[in-house]
């Protein structure tokens, strides 16, 4: 497969700088995964697509705010990073290790230490060869996670455009996260699952459709371009995930009784597919994935998808077509366009089914 296979025209003014008043008032193509041609209904409208004894299975992780500006010490140089993932810390230190994405006036080196808004300090533990570094910041659970909530911003997608400021003065912050959102700890939101509101809930239970939890902590991995025209050079970051033994007692369930497993989320899709056992259930516990869906994957788990409108190039647009097929989704893509759905995070939704 080439890069450029998964290319489609997108005027600018499709891609949704703003989240609408109501979650739930986004548009959304139904794409049946075989024949048929894509039903075009609003978000409102998903239980009554679904069937009493299907699951949808959700992402609940946290976006926090991960994105800190600060300086250098002694020199007063500017200092950037994104926090991505939590690292082991020695015995007895005090802090966390996190490895991070970052830019500074000059780089970073071992042992640098930076200062940011708040009092909130760090020490540069060691430049990675990826371009990525570990750092050791000054403090660690709930006092680190208050004071990202002072001085962090959330580090919503460029394409949005917002202007950066500190997440407690954000009015976007509460908009980039869902409203099922428990467990903290992600630098990107889960942004399928954005568009459900309690009504939608209320609606779903009424029908007799069941919904689970697993955790999958977004990253920019999930979003990191594709610069190979030969698709399979791509390499995935490793993401860190938690499936509970709620959630795979309730997938092998639904497999029993002859329901379809829905992920709302390619992060969902991802981490139900790669913990995916023989039987067509899933294992629980934790994990970290690597997987990237291209056409061609057989599915074990999922048997369809709540997921949002992509950029082209992209590793999640190349997974919706392993799920629907290429030519199918990028047909249904050309649609949206002409019909003028709003594209991205904070645009309009897909069922895949």
């Amino acid at each position: 497969m080439r890069l450029s296979d998964f290319d489609y025209e997108l005027p600018e003014d499709l891609i949704a700088h703003e989240p609408l008043a109501r979650r739930d008032a986004s548009r959304l193509m139904v794409l049946p995964r075989g024949t048929g041609a894509p039903l075009h209904r609003t978000f409102r409208n998903l239980p009554s697509l679904l069937r009493p004894g299907d699951l949808l299975v959700f992402n609940d992780a946290r976006v926090i705010p991960a994105r800190l500006h600060g300086r250098k010490e002694p020199t007063g140089g500017r200092a950037e990073l994104l926090l991505v993932e939590p690292r082991p810390g020695h015995p007895g230190e005090e802090g966390e290790r996190w490895y991070c994405l970052g830019q500074a006036s000059k780089g970073f080196h071992a042992g640098q230490r930076l200062s940011f808004a708040g009092g909130l300090g760090a020490e540069v533990i060691a430049p990675e060869p990826d371009g990525g570094l570990e750092v050791r910041l000054d403090r660690g659970g709930d006092a680190l996670l208050a004071a990202l909530w002072t001085s962090g911003e959330i580090p919503l997608p460029p394409y949005i455009g917002a202007p950066a400021r500190p997440a407690a003065q954000d009015p976007n912050a509460a908009r980039y996260q869902t409203i099922f959102a428990r467990r903290p700890g992600a630098s990107a939101a889960p942004t399928a699952g954005l568009h459900f509101t309690d009504k939608v809930f209320a609606e779903l239970d009424a029908r007799g459709v069941r919904r689970a939890m697993l955790t999958l902590f977004v990253g920019p991995g999930t979003f990191l371009p594709v610069r190979t025209e030969d698709v399979s050079l791509h390499r995935m970051h490793p993401e860190r995930y938690e499936i509970p033994w709620e959630t795979a007692s309730a997938v092998a369930e639904t497999k029993a009784s002859g329901g379809r497993v829905v992920a709302v989320g390619t992060t969902s899709l991802r981490a139900l597919e790669s913990a995916a056992q023989e039987d067509c259930g899933v294992r629980a516990g934790e994990g970290a994935t690597e997987l990237f869906v291209v056409p061609g994957h057989a599915f074990r788990v999922v048997d369809g998808m709540v997921t949002n409108f992509h950029l082209p190039k992209s590793t999640l647009l190349m997974l919706v077509s392993a799920l629907a097929g290429r030519d199918r989704v990028l047909a249904a893509y050309r649609g949206a366009v002409e019909r003028r759905y709003r594209f991205f995070s904070w645009g309009d939704a897909m069922l895949v089914l």
